[in-house]
């Protein structure tokens, strides 16, 4: 499966900037805000997006009469940078890199959550660390601002510590895993595949993972609000669609996955491995995400947390509330609600 990065800390800014740039009219909109244009979506490789590539070749977007040309970014920032300067409708992103542009006033609304992260992200050690209390004073790699730096700082938290407690070192996850494999850490906290190899070849195990932690990776379908204010007929017919392809897909794996492998350009047993590190969500588990609950598997609660940890950092705006970027609407028309 191609490789990518799903969050950087730098490109927070990069992306406010051009979002900022896009809504003061500095950038060309060349995606299809006109009723009749094609609604252009962006994915990058993730298990849980390739899905769209489904929900294209099965016909689904054509059985709902809706128009749909998917783009596909094999580096997951420039998918970010497309929806900031307007040259797609939506796109295929976490949501800690949704909370920047929500900082400081821009309009994206999160209509879908396509997948959580269950156990596609780890802290991956030395076989003899047995607890996290144990990572006191070791070394542990990560990239700082992102998801895995934050499921890092959960997991520590749920056992009484801190980032002060071990010996942290920034690093992105492309070279972490590397690191872990050459001994140079006693942990890293990665994403798939880095996890697997560093299993694998760096005679490692895992720790703690995001199966520990229900909804506090989750990946989302996020449009630009105007299109969602111009066109919601078309956003309801693609929220159909997803949903429609999920349900070919548990009656058909075998197929679908062969489709999809080919389409990560992969072997269908490991794509296979990437989807079994995620959890695809339906109609049933995205009504209950849009409901506020004071937990993780709450979209609300889990942006919040997230907000603060980015705030923290100093990569977002202080944000008293999340919930102007989740848009249910469509979610619950689909249940018939």
């Amino acid at each position: 499966m191609k490789k990518t990065l799903r969050s950087t800390a730098a490109l927070i800014l990069i992306v406010v900037m051009g979002l900022v740039a896009a809504c003061s009219g500095n950038a060309k909109n060349s995606a299809g805000g006109t009723a009749g244009d094609p609604i252009t979506i962006a994915l990058s490789p993730w298990p849980g997006w390739y899905m769209w590539y489904l929900v294209e070749e099965k016909g689904f977007f054509e059985q709902h009469g809706v128009d749909v040309k998917l783009e596909f970014f094999p580096v997951y920032s420039d998918s970010l940078q497309a929806i900031a300067a307007g040259k797609v409708d939506a796109n295929s992103q976490t949501l800690s890199d949704s909370l920047a542009p929500l900082s400081k006033g821009i309009g994206l609304k999160a209509v879908l959550v396509n997948d959580n992260s269950f156990g596609g992200d780890a802290i991956v050690s030395k076989p003899d660390i047995n607890s996290i209390k144990d990572l006191k004073g070791k070394t542990v790699a990560t990239e700082l601002g992102t998801v895995d730096h934050f499921l890092l700082l959960t997991a520590l938290a749920e056992n009484g510590m801190d980032e002060k407690d071990i010996k942290y070192v920034n690093m992105t996850v492309n070279d972490a895993g590397p690191a872990f494999i050459s001994g140079n850490t006693d942990a890293s906290v990665l994403w798939e595949p880095f996890q697997t190899t560093a299993v694998k070849e760096g005679k490692g195990k895992v720790l703690y993972s995001s199966k520990e932690t229900p909804g506090l990776i989750p990946d989302l379908l996020v449009f630009r609000q105007s299109v969602v204010e111009k066109r919601p007929e078309d956003v309801q017919k693609i929220v159909d669609a997803w949903f429609d392809a999920l349900a070919w897909y548990e009656a058909n794996k075998e197929e679908a996955i062969k489709l999809l492998a080919e389409k990560a350009e992969s072997t269908p047993e490991d794509f296979k491995l990437g989807l079994d590190s995620i959890k695809l969500f339906g109609v049933d588990d995205n009504i209950k995400a849009f409901e506020k609950r004071d937990e993780y598997s709450s979209l609300s609660y889990t942006g919040m947390k997230t907000a603060q940890f980015l705030y923290n950092l100093d990569m977002v705006d202080k944000l008293d509330s999340v919930d102007e970027l989740f848009d249910p609407q469509f979610v619950n028309n689909k249940a018939g609600k």
